[in-house]
């Protein structure tokens, strides 16, 4: 994915080494243990495929629960089996996505869309572009498989809001 340069939006808090520590779907294999990604070039890192359990923070976005889109990136399968987001696209609205924080507080999110869209025409504006409130967004690869280059040619998107009072 290629990836506009992000500023990250001032916080009221000091950051954490690692904003999340774990996040959870709906159900149980939607679990995933988080990492750090940066960015690379002009695109976001992804987490590797050694681990399909793992997926990642994009670094240049808020924590999250803080104001401000959030990017958790991970793969959906690999020559290995089904990875962390193979399930991704069965999310639906409503559905409740938790964040588990490294400060033992959780920030759950309610989905409001679930979108496929060509790699080739990534609607960055609308997945980082700046929220007045807490937004969680999770990408992974979809749609056909081309197997000349190895790669998904679209992306799914998830985008969630989050529940207040929910922690």
């Amino acid at each position: 994915m290629d990836a506009p340069r992000v500023r990250r939006p001032a916080s009221p808090a000091p950051p954490e080494p690692l904003p999340a520590c774990k996040a959870e779907g709906p159900t149980a294999e939607n679990r995933s243990q988080l990492l750090t990604l940066c960015q690379v070039g002009h695109s976001v890192g992804v987490p590797p495929l050694g681990d399909l359990n793992l997926a990642g923070w994009f670094d240049r976005t808020v924590t999250p629960g803080q104001t401000g889109p959030s990017l958790i990136d991970g793969h959906v399968e690999s020559y290995a089996g089904r990875s962390v987001f193979f399930n991704l696209k069965n999310l639906k609205l409503a559905d409740q996505i938790r964040v588990l924080r490294t400060d033992g507080t959780t920030a759950v999110f309610r989905v409001t869309w679930v979108q496929i869209v060509a790699k080739a025409a990534f609607p960055w504006r609308a997945v980082l572009g700046p929220t007045s409130y807490p937004a969680l967004r999770l990408v992974t690869c979809g749609g056909p498989f081309d197997s000349l280059t190895g790669h998904y040619i679209d992306n799914i998107i998830v985008c969630a809001v989050i529940r207040r009072g929910a922690s």
